[in-house]
């Protein structure tokens, strides 16, 4: 396990480099002008030479290679610079930030994971039957949904119709103070419709592995000894059932964190979506890259952790492979 760790960790420097050289070669080539989104709509009366000694002190008039090798250097001691469209520190917008994202994405993904089992699980159980054809049409019919609108759908229904359900923020308006009382209504809604943007997924994988595991001679040979259905279920059709979709993890990360951004900006929450389309609009540089390698990251980790899961869960496959 060691040793793979080892090797991936390896491989992700290479990954990261050419992800961040990457962001400001994009950026360079990009039509917004980073000077004009800083000054804002003090640009519009500034001069040339003005400006120009504000694109110096900003860093952006050096050579592509220069500003992105003296960002490098500075992150790998700890500064990743200031964020030029926010007015911070960057590890300060990002700190402030990822861990709402965090709490966001872990919450949505524990109901995915979750929810998909069951269902799956329930569904692989009668093949054909009716819970199975209408979770599968469900599941299909959820793919193709964005998740913008699984949001606004949300809203509509449960804060505007119902009531029942705050539309967004981290807390109540007018409330200074953040308490679990005040976020854990605020984050039912999103952590639920981006959970049930990536349910479809877990569920498909897991009802095809249960339904394939219940028909190997194994689990038939279970049954002919007169093994319960719940213990032949649960100890041998969900055991094999789940491996596949222990790779189908690593795989959902982009998925998970593309869809954060989305449900942030719907339920306005205060997760590192504004920050990424800041960043992005207004090439803000150091902030774009930060942000970028926080994504690579989570996704390359996404990655180790499916094959550790899938190593873990079954022994033949090893960690040295």
């Amino acid at each position: 396990m060691a040793r793979m760790a080892g090797r991936r960790a390896l491989f992700a420097v290479p990954v990261l480099l050419t992800v961040t050289f990457g962001v400001f070669a994009i950026a360079a080539l990009s039509p917004f002008d980073p000077v004009k989104a800083y000054a804002g709509t003090a640009g519009l009366t500034a001069s040339q030479a003005e400006l120009d000694q504000l694109r110096a002190n900003l860093g952006v008039d050096r050579p592509l290679v220069t500003r992105w090798w003296d960002w490098l250097t500075s992150a790998l001691t700890g500064d990743l610079g200031t964020s030029s469209v926010l007015r911070a520190p960057v590890a300060d917008v990002i700190a402030e930030r990822v861990g709402w994202s965090a709490l966001l994405a872990g919450c949505a993904f524990a109901v995915a994971v979750l929810a998909g089992t069951v269902l799956g699980v329930l569904a692989a159980r009668r093949p054909g039957g009716w819970l199975d054809r209408g979770a599968t049409s469900l599941a299909y019919t959820l793919e193709a949904a964005p998740a913008f609108w699984l949001g606004l759908l949300a809203i509509w229904f449960f804060s505007v119709r119902l009531g029942v359900l705050p539309a967004g923020g981290l807390t109540d308006a007018g409330s200074d103070v953040v308490t679990f009382g005040q976020v854990a209504p605020h984050l039912v809604l999103p952590a639920l419709v981006l959970g049930v943007s990536q349910l479809p997924w877990f569920f498909l994988y897991v009802r095809q592995g249960v339904a394939e595991a219940l028909e190997e001679d194994p689990v038939r040979g279970a049954r002919a000894r007169g093994l319960a259905e719940r213990t032949v279920l649960l100890g041998h059709g969900l055991r094999s059932g789940m491996l596949p979709m222990l790779t189908l993890i690593g795989s959902r990360v982009p998925e998970l964190i593309t869809g954060a951004l989305l449900v942030e900006t719907v339920f306005s929450w205060p997760g590192i979506a504004a920050a990424t389309v800041q960043a992005a609009t207004s090439v803000d540089f150091p902030l774009l890259a930060a942000l970028t390698v926080l994504a690579t990251a989570a996704v390359l980790a996404g990655n180790l952790l499916s094959d550790l899961l899938y190593g873990l869960a079954d022994p033949r496959v090893g960690f040295d492979g």
